[in-house]
């Protein structure tokens, strides 16, 4: 046991897609959904909340209450499930078609780093309370995506807060937090989670991703492997093709 789990979020309207079940989308001949679930095969355990279809022996299933009650929701019903004694969770949306376990152990990698005591504290969050950041777009040519010139050899970016990281997330070329392509240690997503809905009269009905992140310190995860972009995530028609080209 590692105490390690993942929950995949797979609700939402897939509106930019006309409303389809858009997890269950293939990519490369696969299901998205099922691309993310081999990305995290490795987990203690695997949650997937929402609309899911048949799924592989072991894996759990949740649906956010209320149904279609946006991402922050559905992530609190995963968390539910959880085991006692897990420490990390992957936060992760079902529409990653190019995650791979190698960009996931990079988050875990991160994550546990920053506890050590020789290594640099993450960055904090201060700007957590602004608006949500525009969705991500990219194309073959972004990938990889290069770490900056700041960036610590490991493409990890942090500055001298002075506390450990809450969570670990990917970052795109231009910078952007990627939220849903994350790792989370157990009892700060379940603090955040609390407070977010102390802010809220006690819901998390449509609450935004970013205000998880409200006094948080993050760890910023480049990547810089081979392979395209791990947090790709696919919103239109255009991004799922986009998506089948890197996988050819």
């Amino acid at each position: 046991m590692t105490g390690y789990a993942a929950i995949l979020l797979a609700g939402g309207a897939a509106r930019r897609m006309g409303g389809v079940d858009k997890p269950a989308r293939a990519v490369g001949g696969r299901p998205m959904l099922h691309r993310v679930l081999d990305a995290v095969a490795d987990a203690d355990q695997r949650i997937v909340v929402g609309s899911s279809g048949p799924l592989p022996r072991g894996v759990r299933t949740a649906r956010e209450e209320p149904p279609g009650g946006g991402p922050v929701a559905a992530t609190a019903a995963g968390l539910a499930l959880l085991d006692p004694g897990t420490t990390t969770v992957a936060v992760l949306a079902a529409d990653l078609p190019l995650l791979t376990t190698a960009a996931v152990a990079e988050l875990r990698r991160a994550l546990a780093a920053c506890h050590s005591r020789d290594d640099p504290p993450p960055a904090l969050d201060a700007a957590a309370a602004g608006p949500e950041d525009a969705p991500a777009t990219a194309g073959p040519e972004d990938a990889p995506a290069t770490a900056r010139s700041e960036d610590a050899p490991a493409a990890w970016r942090e500055t001298l807060d002075g506390r450990s990281a809450a969570l670990a997330c990917y970052v795109d070329g231009n910078g952007r937090r990627q939220h849903l392509c994350a790792l989370w240690q157990v009892p700060a997503l379940r603090s955040a989670l609390d407070r977010l809905a102390a802010t809220r009269g006690g819901s998390l009905d449509g609450a935004p991703v970013r205000g998880l992140l409200a006094d948080v310190a993050v760890r910023e995860v480049s990547w810089s492997g081979s392979g395209p972009p791990p947090w790709f995530d696919c919103d239109t028609d255009e991004d799922v093709r986009r998506a089948e080209e890197w996988t050819r």
